[in-house]
């Protein structure tokens, strides 16, 4: 079997774990418990409720964060999704193509999480050969003999936590430890920089590949069906025009979405068929390179390669550009192209 030079990751999320573990930080130890039931979802409008958005995990981010390290090849979540909060991030989850496990708890406090996740760890390493990242999501102790045998296998282990809910036998046990807050405060930056530069002027793409991308946009909304989970691919045959490239999109960010049904549809932004705003992932994108490498200027391969592993659906094309080195452009007002002709971008600097 040929070995991909890309390095390729496997991403296990203890569901219950992370969830817990960031309401109980934010509302008090054992609040989670006490506030809430396995069988009956809190009503709306009740304070219970207003918690658990306050509380709310995003999963963009975490995902987004593991995609840095390379291809995500196995992503999985374990829980019991017929538990209210749970079911009400299943449509998040299933558009980021992550697996749902199903567990069954075996008693009123513990699902068996972390045995079902060692177990599927362990056969993946020794079923697929080229697996060179192994990242656990969750804070529990009981993976600290996972990581360890992780890396005698040769694989590179990340763990990634909420700070108060995480064994710090687990944070010495892995590779690199990264803490779920740090990824919100990146998630922060890009949206700061991205309202900033909405009013900055942007070079739009020639008039004819404009044109030619909203037929093509038109043309499939006319012959497609809806995606699942209620995502169109194209813009409806009613719409006057295609949204324009360089048009900003408002879209809450996931921290703040409100308590949803499992079936809740997330819109495309625009387009292009992208779920996501192509400026605000050229900006995370960026973010992220630059917080695991610490290089001020990014290689423009190496944006675009992360910007396809956060959104396989990104086309640059069907934004109305020919290349991706014009779309760049396109975003004058946030990012900065390398006039030396290295092929290198950066976040444009903010001024004094």
């Amino acid at each position: 079997m040929p070995v991909s030079a890309e390095p390729r990751v496997a991403l296990y999320f203890d569901f219950d774990n992370i969830v817990i573990s960031r309401y109980d930080q934010l509302h008090g130890d054992f609040a989670y418990r006490k506030d809430t039931s396995r069988s009956k979802a809190p009503s709306a409008g009740t304070k219970t409720a207003e918690k658990l958005r306050e509380a709310t995990v995003d999963i963009d981010a975490v995902l987004d964060f593991a995609a840095t390290f390379g291809t995500i090849a196995i992503a999985r979540a374990y829980a019991d999704w017929s538990t209210p909060v749970n079911a009400s991030y299943r449509g998040q989850l299933i558009d980021r193509a992550v697996d749902l496990v199903q567990l069954f708890p075996l008693s009123a406090t513990k699902n068996g999480a972390d045995i079902r996740l060692a177990v599927d760890a362990v056969e993946d390493m020794f079923r697929i050969d080229d697996l060179s990242h192994i990242v656990i999501v969750a804070g529990d102790s009981d993976y600290v003999a996972l990581a360890q045998k992780a890396k005698r296998l040769g694989r590179y282990v990340v763990g990634i936590g909420v700070a108060g809910g995480t064994s710090r036998a687990l944070t010495a046990a892995v590779d690199e430890f990264a803490d779920y807050d740090a990824l919100l405060a990146t998630d922060a930056e890009v949206d700061d920089d991205a309202d900033e530069a909405a009013a900055a002027p942007a070079e739009p793409a020639p008039n004819r590949r404009r044109r030619a991308s909203t037929k093509t946009v038109e043309a499939a909304s006319e012959d497609a069906p809806e995606a699942s989970g209620g995502r169109s691919r194209g813009r409806a045959k009613s719409e006057p025009k295609a949204a324009e490239p360089d048009e900003p999109v408002e879209r809450p960010s996931a921290r703040v979405l409100q308590f949803m049904a499992p079936t809740d549809p997330v819109p495309a932004e625009d387009g292009s068929g992208s779920p996501r705003n192509p400026g605000r992932l050229l900006q995370k994108a960026i973010e992220l390179l630059h917080a695991k490498n610490d290089e001020e200027w990014q290689s423009s391969s190496a944006v675009k390669n992360q910007m396809l592993r956060m959104d396989p659906s990104f086309q640059e094309r069907r934004l109305g550009f020919a290349s991706f080195t014009e779309f760049l452009k396109s975003r004058g007002g946030v990012v900065e192209l390398d006039e030396t002709g290295r092929g290198r971008v950066r976040i444009r600097p903010k001024k004094d």
